[in-house]
């Protein structure tokens, strides 16, 4: 067999395909000269398989959450960490990349491929080696639902939003926040279906960036992920932490339960694959529907707990007097307010808009959560729904409790219950849901550090090899003891939630979606007659660069959409910005005052301390 024919996956050569053809199996992870043209060509193969399995049936909602899919058998002599090895882009030394081939008159875009020495996937034809990676595809739509709704954390800040901004303005901006939170999902949804493929899978939302604007986009991206996972995971720490102490009537050291509830995500950490967070994730959502139809039913039927409304309530954040007892330690009456509260604390209100905007930060999984799906295009639906489930929790429950509660709604709603018993067990069941979403999102974050620092620049094994798993194991107490230090030094949750919100949640959720679909657009859109990739050579042809072709991509079809979106990215960074200044200056006015952080023995909602 020629050398040819080794690289080619031991197939004969084709004799109209030129020696600088290089197959997409023996590329590595991020090669800067693989194409636009060619992940779109690839694509396009991809999803015509995926349409073509699309008539096996597979099986009811529950059946696809519980059961493990069959997957594809893998060829003889090729194994998972064949693949892995593969597709995390262990390429060899040297390795150069196909150039563009310009119409006359064009720049040269650079020098031509080589062949690449591979033996170790010599022997694994190039059908068997796509296969391969087809098989590490097995979540389903009902899945992706689940995992989608893990994050429903925002529910039980609803009702303080709402205390903060009114009525009018909390309902219309969390229904607005929702069907954009949709709008920017389907943006994703439409630029991973056109870059995605066996040959060149997507892993995270930095690879959407990355095919789009290049490398410097992905750095921005991973970054600002791996900083997003982190914060979330050690808020869920803490507000578990709170709940674990409050359970305890704070006769437990605060400090230890944080510990306790960081200790068992060590445990939880370790399912290393997001097929099988769908069935925990199935639980999580339960349990926090469970502790949404306890709290309803308290609060109708008991007054709000009116001692630590002075720690996080909506009339601590805009206006103290509404929650000042007087001499007689009687406290203000339950209050509404159609509008904005007139209080002009400016700051506390757009914090309860960023704690809003906290409440649909789930966008940032969606690429994940896609990578792992057999049929990608079914995400269209587990998102709409998903959408419009936590749509109509958040918003149902945050006006309950604002009705019932006023200006007294907590921070967190369930230790806003004025009865024990019941505010006990909501804290228990919120440890429990709250230690799967942990988990989750320390899992994606663990992922995004894995890969993009651990194997991308120490050469570390994949995740699907011995090495790897072990590798794995070892970093998740690290990571969330980060997350605990991180937060736990932190002592204003409010203030806490509103950073992560502005600096991290909107950008995932609302800004970047637009600024990468208008970048897939352009690029797609600038293509001319006779331009593209040619499988037969290996080659790019474009009959002209720079900002000329962006031009003509921006406006070759649909303007008036690729306009829209320059609005939508402009208006969501603008909101990013002012979050930002309000989170900041909630910050440096809570560290003004001498609160407890989570290194002490003294609880956060202890007002006896």
């Amino acid at each position: 067999m020629s050398l040819a024919d080794a690289v080619d996956g031991g197939k004969p050569a084709d004799p109209d395909r030129p020696e600088t053809f290089i197959s997409p199996m023996h590329r590595k992870l991020y090669d800067s000269n693989v194409t636009f043209e060619e992940y779109m060509h690839y694509a396009k193969h991809t999803r015509a398989e995926e349409e073509a399995q699309q008539q096996i049936p597979q099986g009811g909602l529950l059946q696809q959450i519980f059961r493990r899919e069959s997957a594809t058998p893998l060829p003889p002599g090729t194994t998972h960490h064949n693949i892995a090895s593969s597709e995390e882009g262990n390429g060899s030394p040297g390795l150069q990349e196909k150039q563009i081939t310009p119409s006359p008159g064009a720049d040269d875009a650079g020098p031509p491929r080589r062949k690449s020495f591979l033996s170790r996937h010599a022997t694994v034809p190039e059908e068997e080696w796509r296969q391969a990676a087809r098989a590490l595809r097995t979540a389903s739509w009902g899945a992706g639902f689940y995992l989608i709704t893990t994050d429903i954390l925002g529910p039980y800040g609803v009702g303080f939003a709402l205390g903060t901004l009114g009525w009018g303005p909390g309902i219309a901006l969390y229904t607005v926040f929702a069907f954009m939170a949709g709008y920017c999902g389907y943006l994703l949804w439409q630029v991973y279906l056109g870059l995605d493929s066996y040959e060149f899978p997507l892993r995270n939302y930095g690879d959407l960036a990355y095919r789009t604007m290049g490398n410097v986009a992905r750095y921005v991206v991973n970054i600002l992920q791996s900083l997003q996972l982190l914060l979330i995971c050690g808020q869920v720490i803490i507000q578990n932490g709170m709940g674990i102490s409050q359970t305890s009537k704070f006769r437990l050291c605060y400090a230890v339960c944080v510990v306790l509830f960081v200790i068992a995500g060590f445990f939880m950490g370790q399912v290393r694959t997001l097929r099988n967070f769908g069935i925990f994730s199935m639980i999580a959502v339960g349990f926090n529907l469970l502790v949404i139809f306890i709290s309803m039913g308290v609060m109708a039927h008991s007054p709000p707990n009116y001692g630590i409304s002075t720690l996080g309530s909506a009339g601590s954040a805009v206006n103290a007097d509404t929650i000042t007892p007087d001499a007689n330690g009687v406290y203000p009456p339950i209050i509404h307010y159609g509008g904005l509260p007139d209080s002009g604390n400016f700051v506390g209100a757009i914090n309860g808009l960023m704690s809003g905007v906290f409440a649909y930060g789930g966008a940032q999984l969606f690429v994940e959560i896609m990578a792992e799906m057999r049929q990608p295009w079914d995400f269209i639906k587990s998102m709409w729904i998903a959408q419009f489930f936590i749509y109509s929790v958040y918003l149902i429950y945050g006006c309950y409790v604002y009705h019932f509660q006023g200006q007294y709604s907590f921070t967190i709603s369930y230790m806003g219950l004025s009865v024990y018993g019941f505010q006990a067990a909501c804290d228990m069941l919120v440890v429990i849901s709250g230690l799967i979403a942990a988990g989750l999102y320390g899992n994606i974050g663990i992922k995004v550090l894995y890969n993009q620092v651990f194997q991308e620049i120490f050469n570390a094994p994949p995740l699907t090899s011995k090495a790897g798993k072990y590798l794995f194991a070892s970093i998740v107490p690290i990571y969330w003891s980060i997350a605990f230090v991180v937060a736990a030094a932190i002592p204003d949750y409010f203030g806490f939630v509103s950073v992560i919100a502005a600096f991290c949640v909107v950008q995932f959720s609302y800004s970047f979606p637009p600024i990468i679909h208008l970048a897939y657009t352009m690029k797609k859109n600038a293509t001319l007659a006779g331009e593209g990739f040619d499988p037969a050579t290996g080659q790019t042809r474009r009959g002209d660069s720079g900002i000329k072709r962006y031009i003509r991509g921006f406006f070759a079809d649909k303007w008036y959409i690729n306009v829209w979106h320059v609005i939508l990215a402009g208006g969501s960074l603008a909101t990013a910005g002012l979050g930002a200044y309000a989170a900041i200056q909630g910050m440096i006015d809570a560290f003004k005052i001498p609160e407890v952080n989570s290194f002490t023995c003294t609880s956060p909602l202890n007002l006896n301390a």
